[in-house]
C-alpha cells in the first residue's frame, strides 16, 4: 500500500508535478484563454503523456487536471453538461499513470464567483467546490490540492469543503502584483488563517517565479512553523514591478523566452529546502526538465547508472573537448589535445 501524503511529508520532502494547462496549450491541446481542460476527453493520450513525463521525472504526485473543471468555468466553452464527464476523466488517467509510484491529487482551483460580501457568492462557491469534490473523491483520489485563490476568503471555502471528504488537504494562495491577498491579508496571515481552518499543509502556488514568491513563503514559515508548507511557483521571469506573470504581455503566447532555465528551477528546488517548504512542486512552465533537476536536487532520482569513458587525450563529444564535465580534474589544456576533425 502507498503511504499517503502527510506520512510521507514526515519522512522529508515530497516533489511535485509542474503545469499542465500552458504546457498542453503549446503543444496544441488546450484553447488559450478560457484554458478549460477539456483535453482529459479530447485527447487523453496527451494528458496521459504529459502525466507520464513527470512521473518518470521524479514528481510524487500526480495533480488530475481538473483545474477550471467546474460547472461555471465550463459553460463558457458550452461544456457545462460534461463536468462529471471531465472529472472523473482526469483523476482515472491520472490514476492510470500514478500506478503504484506517484500519490494522485484531486485539485480545486479559483471559481471566479467569489464575492467577499456576498454570502449567496460564497454559497455558490461552496456548492462549485462539492460538485467536483464528490466526483474526485469518488474516483479514488489521495488528498486534495485547492489553489490558485487569490482571495483568502475564497481558499478557507475550499479548506472547508475540502476537508469534510476526510481526505489531507493542502490549500494554498497566490498574490498578484500586490504583496497581499485580494483583501489585503499578508502571507503569514493567511498560513495562520489556513491552518486554524483545518488544511494540512498550507502555501502559495503560481502566478509568480522563485525569486518573487520565497520570501513570502518564508514568512509562512515563520508564521506557522509546525505546519507542514507547500511552494508550487511557475517558472517564468517576472519584473519585480509586475511578478504576476498572467499581467505581462507576453501571456500568454510569447511567454517562451521568459521561461526560467533547469538549472535556475533547480536552485529554486535548493532554496525552498532552505527555508522549509515541505512539499517542492512547480506551476505553469514548469515541463519535466524542470522537475528532473528538481528531483536531482532533492535526491529524488538515482545516479545516472549507464557507463561512459570520458578520454580527454581523443574527445569523442565536444562535452569533452569544450570541458563541460563538472567532475573533471586538472586544466582543460592538459586534457584537450586534439582538435576536432571533420
Amino acid at each position: 500500500m502507498k503511504k499517503g501524503i502527510l506520512e510521507k511529508l514526515k519522512e522529508g520532502p515530497v516533489l511535485g508535478d509542474g503545469g499542465y494547462l500552458l504546457e498542453l496549450e503549446k503543444r496544441g491541446w488546450v484553447r488559450a484563454g478560457p484554458f478549460t481542460p477539456e483535453v482529459a476527453l479530447t485527447n487523453p493520450e496527451a494528458l496521459r503523456q504529459l502525466h507520464s513525463e513527470f512521473r518518470a521525472a521524479g514528481a510524487e504526485v500526480l495533480q488530475a487536471l481538473t483545474f477550471y473543471a467546474s460547472r461555471d468555468k465550463l459553460a463558457t466553452v458550452g461544456l457545462q453538461d460534461r463536468l462529471g464527464d471531465l472529472n472523473r476523466a482526469a483523476v482515472r488517467i491520472a490514476k492510470q499513470v500514478a500506478g503504484e509510484s506517484c500519490l494522485v491529487a484531486g485539485n480545486l482551483s479559483l471559481t471566479w464567483m467569489y464575492e467577499p460580501e456576498s454570502d449567496a457568492a460564497k454559497d455558490r462557491v461552496r456548492a462549485t467546490f462539492n460538485e467536483q469534490l464528490s466526483i474526485q473523491v469518488g474516483e479514488g483520489v489521495d488528498f486534495v490540492i485547492g489553489e490558485t485563490f487569490s482571495w483568502l476568503g475564497e481558499a478557507l471555502i475550499a479548506v472547508e469543503c475540502a476537508k469534510k471528504t476526510g481526505l489531507p488537504v493542502m490549500v494554498t494562495i497566490c498574490f498578484e502584483n500586490k504583496n497581499v491577498t485580494a483583501e489585503g491579508k499578508s502571507a503569514a496571515d493567511a498560513a495562520r488563517a489556513l491552518v486554524d481552518a483545518g488544511a494540512d499543509i498550507v502555501g502559495m502556488n503560481c502566478l509568480r517565479p522563485p525569486e518573487h514568491m520565497l520570501k513570502h513563503v518564508e514568512d509562512m514559515r515563520k508564521a506557522v512553523p509546525n505546519a507542514f508548507l507547500a511552494a508550487q511557483p511557475v517558472a517564468y521571469h517576472t519584473p519585480a514591478d509586475k511578478p504576476d506573470f498572467t499581467s505581462l504581455p507576453q501571456f500568454p503566447f510569447e511567454l517562451d523566452n521568459l521561461q526560467l532555465s533547469r538549472k535556475q528551477m533547480a536552485e529554486y528546488a535548493r532554496a525552498a529546502r532552505q527555508i522549509g517548504v515541505d512539499y517542492v512542486g512547480a506551476c505553469c512552465g514548469a515541463v519535466a526538465t524542470h522537475i528532473r533537476e528538481m528531483a536531482r536536487v532533492l535526491e529524488k532520482l538515482p545516479a545516472e547508472q549507464r557507463p561512459w569513458t570520458l578520454n580527454y587525450e581523443k574527445p569523442m563529444s565536444a562535452y569533452e573537448y569544450y570541458d563541460h564535465d563538472p567532475t573533471a580534474v586538472g586544466p582543460a589544456s592538459v586534457r584537450r589535445k586534439q582538435p576536432i576533425e571533420g
